[in-house]
């Protein structure tokens, strides 16, 4: 909306130039999705109280300690977050960019995967949701959509390409087989960060942590000099997902004012698959897939550890760790889960830094 107000009366009104920038319109974002939040948080999470008398089910072979702490709290918080990731989307992006539409559809398509499987969760007073094979068809499906949308909107001489970080002439073209990459980005993306969510806070600030990562990483490559410099490839329009990013940043910020513990609301699976979705969708059009493996190393951990942990046990009958995803490994050895949290965030920062360093380090 405000880049059509900068389009159509600049020419009376010099202030909303301002509005062309992105730095500036990525920094309003931020703000407005995080007003956002505090403001309707509240009134979104007495809803969500109000049609789950008895919040989450509750692992019943999770850390015994999760039985009477976290039982009663609501989830679907992801209802929250995209609520917030929309209003500052429509505000603030520039609507003749198909990538910004395209992480949209992401985020959306697989928050909605995420809310039916919330929804049977709750309804039918068990943890268990949509069965896995078709929680996996529809992700699929999903993700062969968004792969075809960017491989018809990038150049082509990108658009089935892949990049290594550290090796600036190091360029694969997949071809056709880019969409079975792509496809195992997103959907290993959002089930990452799916898994990664089972503690308060633990995956919010790592999620807005890449996303900050990326909105730089995505204003540089649409930036034909940045990107000349530092040796990346140049995306024409790849800057305003900056824009996108920062309406994730916000909306991570505005949702931990409230799932800092002890937690009044859980993203569930409505917030994890459309946050780990979005970013996945970023990491492509951005060309810095194997990055996002960098950055989200603490994701990759978590999917490790419980990928080990079961084929371990299916060959051997020994399980590796006390506990899988990793986070609950560290909870039967008796961490606190704020130290936990803590730990993995550090973890996270230091990563995102490696990861910003590959961009100059080729």
């Amino acid at each position: 909306m405000f880049v059509y107000l900068a389009e159509t009366y600049t020419q009376y009104f010099t202030f909303f130039n301002l509005f062309n920038y992105i730095s500036f319109r990525a920094g309003a974002a931020v703000l407005t999705s995080l007003f956002f939040s505090l403001i309707f948080g509240e009134m979104i999470i007495t809803f969500l109280s109000s049609i789950q008398p008895t919040g989450q089910p509750i692992r019943s072979d999770g850390p015994e300690r999760h039985l009477f702490e976290k039982a009663g709290t609501p989830t679907m918080g992801g209802i929250l977050i995209l609520a917030s990731i929309i209003t500052s989307f429509f505000l603030w992006a520039r609507f003749t960019n198909f990538y910004v539409w395209i992480s949209l559809f992401a985020c959306i398509a697989f928050g909605l995967v995420g809310f039916l499987d919330d929804y049977k969760k709750i309804y039918s007073k068990s943890s268990y949701g949509l069965k896995a094979s078709t929680r996996i068809i529809l992700q699929i499906v999903l993700a062969f959509i968004i792969i075809f949308l960017i491989y018809r909107t990038m150049p082509e001489n990108l658009n089935s390409t892949i990049n290594f970080p550290f090796f600036k002439n190091l360029i694969i073209d997949l071809g056709m087989f880019f969409f079975i990459f792509g496809i195992f980005i997103i959907v290993g993306s959002a089930n990452a960060v799916n898994l990664t969510d089972g503690l308060d806070g633990l995956a919010i600030v790592p999620v807005m942590i890449v996303a900050t990562t990326f909105a730089f990483i995505a204003y540089v490559s649409g930036n034909i000099n940045f990107s000349e410099y530092l040796q990346i490839n140049y995306i024409e329009g790849s800057g305003e997902l900056s824009v996108f990013c920062g309406s994730i940043i916000g909306s991570a910020l505005g949702f931990l004012w409230f799932n800092a513990p002890p937690a009044k609301v859980f993203m569930g699976d409505t917030g994890s698959l459309s946050l780990g979705g979005g970013i996945g969708t970023l990491s492509i059009m951005t060309k810095h897939e194997i990055v996002l493996a960098i950055v989200g190393g603490l994701f990759v951990l978590e999917t490790l550890s419980v990928i080990v942990q079961v084929i371990s046990f299916k060959f051997t009958g020994k399980r590796i760790f006390q506990m899988a995803p990793l986070h609950h490994h560290f909870e039967k050895k008796g961490w606190a889960e704020s130290t936990i949290v803590i730990r993995f965030w550090i973890i996270t920062i230091v990563l995102a830094l490696i990861g910003l360093a590959t961009l100059k380090i080729r």
